[in-house]
């Protein structure tokens, strides 16, 4: 009789061949970003993105049938290293620290996250990306949204909740407008220059409502 086959060869291959399916999934969804970034998704098509990628649209059509597939699967990704880096710069020893230090300690990730993944910024802005994609990141802006409503209720306890949620609005949108004037700047003096100007805005702004934290 054959000897059995040992589990190493039953199970390496399948192993090799998932390995190649992710490296090769990976290698689209980059080429994805790439391509939203440089046309916009609308102008975007799964020929453009496979020519990016290097690889054939066939080679494409093996692992996502149409470009909505593409952009889910990346909006998902993104969002979920999002999530992340929102955690991480809502922890809840930064709110210890004095307003100036709180505002590098909240923003420096945030803005950093958005300089190395500049395809989050086509989904936050596009709007005609796929429904569930804009979806999920209109969830996370209003728990984001909530959350600093939150820490500044915690300073302000007095306030009124009118008060609190106008100052959050105020503080999230000078955020989001020197974030696209930070993206928008190539020249790394210049961009730090402008993450400087936008904390500069924000503690004036802050700083007479919160005091010193």
């Amino acid at each position: 009789m054959p000897e059995p086959k040992s589990d190493a060869t039953e199970t390496g291959k399948p192993r090799r061949r998932q390995a190649r399916g992710e490296r090769r999934i990976a290698q689209l969804l980059e080429a994805a970003a790439q391509v939203f970034c440089t046309t916009g998704y609308t102008a975007a098509s799964t020929n453009s993105i496979a020519r990016e990628a290097g690889v054939s649209p066939g080679t494409l059509y093996q692992f996502f049938p149409n470009k909505e597939a593409i952009a889910i699967e990346l909006g998902d990704q993104l969002l979920a290293r999002w999530r992340a880096t929102y955690g991480q710069a809502f922890l809840p020893a930064h709110l210890e620290l004095p307003l100036d230090q709180l505002l590098d300690a909240v923003l420096d990730p945030l803005i950093q996250f958005n300089h190395e993944n500049p395809a989050f910024a086509v989904f936050m802005h596009g709007s005609d990306i796929p429904g569930r994609v804009t979806q999920e990141h209109e969830a996370l802006h209003s728990s984001m949204l909530a959350r600093v409503e939150g820490i500044l209720g915690g300073y302000l306890p007095e306030a009124p909740e009118a008060e609190i949620t106008r100052v959050a609005q105020t503080t999230f949108t000078v955020f989001k407008a020197g974030l696209d004037l930070i993206l928008a700047t190539e020249e790394p003096d210049q961009r730090d220059a402008y993450i400087a100007e936008i904390k500069t805005v924000l503690f004036r702004y802050l700083h007479p409502l919160v005091g010193d934290l």
